[in-house]
């Protein structure tokens, strides 16, 4: 099983384990919460027939990746994603970041520079901030949502898990993929860590990543659905796009927060019309 050690807990290594397939220029696909890089099943075959070298991985504490007491924070998380480019020797990589993977792509922007990124992807991401607050006043996600969230972990996470991957999957309260898609997505989340599951919470809902967007020197895709209700697009993927210099938005209509899989063709049509652009 391939894997790539970033760091320790007690006698016990705490390793990545990471998908690495076709040959080309390499696209890193990084997951939401609380999934892994299952999630990205529509994607990667495509990517791979378009030529492609196509990466997925599983976040610390998800997946079949090792599930550590802590390190769920952004900047472990971007520490974590420098130590797999640093291990695969990756060059003029996209970043594609879902959902909370967003932070991860521009934390790790921000904090290890563009040396080995040509391009980043933001699908339905955090960023900028979804915190509201005082200096924020137009976030997404305010004290009572955010401990909403923390007490349905607790309290019962399967349960937590079977609503919030119907709501992932929904848009105006529809469910716009089959019930046994939703039902595999909670079988991922549910065999996530449980403290990692909570500790991410806190990750995407209070990371304030407006300075991270304001160093994106690369070329960037904001993509995100109209319709998403877990990340809305009007505090997410709109301040991104008009934060970040050299941008391009795709707003997907009647998308729910999960693009990717609701609307495989119209989000890969726009990844890989990203993707070519410059290369001709």
């Amino acid at each position: 099983m391939p894997s790539v050690t970033v760091g320790h807990e007690n006698s016990a290594p705490i390793n990545l384990y990471y998908e690495d397939h076709g040959t080309g220029k390499p696209v890193v696909l990084i997951h939401g919460w609380p999934l892994s890089g299952r999630s990205w099943e529509a994607q990667v075959p495509v990517l791979v027939d378009a030529g492609y070298r196509v990466i997925t991985y599983d976040r610390r504490g998800f997946g079949r990746s090792s599930q550590p007491w802590g390190g769920y924070d952004y900047d472990t998380f971007a520490a974590d994603l420098e130590t797999l480019l640093t291990h695969l020797d990756l060059r003029e990589v996209t970043l594609v970041g879902f959902s909370m993977g967003g932070g991860e792509v521009v934390r790790h922007l921000a904090t290890h520079g563009a040396g080995r990124v040509a391009k980043a992807v933001l699908a339905a991401a955090v960023p900028p901030y979804l915190y509201k607050s005082d200096d924020n006043p137009d976030g997404g996600l305010d004290d009572a949502t955010i401990g909403q969230f923390e007490a349905g972990v607790r309290g019962d996470r399967l349960a937590f898990l079977k609503q919030f991957t119907t709501d992932f999957f929904s848009a105006n309260g529809k469910l716009l993929v089959s019930e046994d898609q939703r039902a595999y997505a909670q079988e991922i989340a549910a065999f996530a860590s449980p403290k990692g599951t909570l500790d991410c919470i806190a990750a995407f809902g209070r990371t304030d990543f407006r300075a991270d967007i304001a160093k994106i020197g690369v070329p960037t895709l904001v993509i995100h659905g109209d319709a998403d209700a877990i990340v809305p697009f009007e505090v997410s993927g709109k301040r991104s796009a008009e934060s970040i210099e050299d941008s391009e938005l795709v707003v997907i209509k009647g998308g729910p927060h999960a693009i990717n899989a609701s609307h495989a063709q119209e989000f890969n049509d726009a990844l890989l019309a990203f993707l070519a652009r410059g290369t001709a």
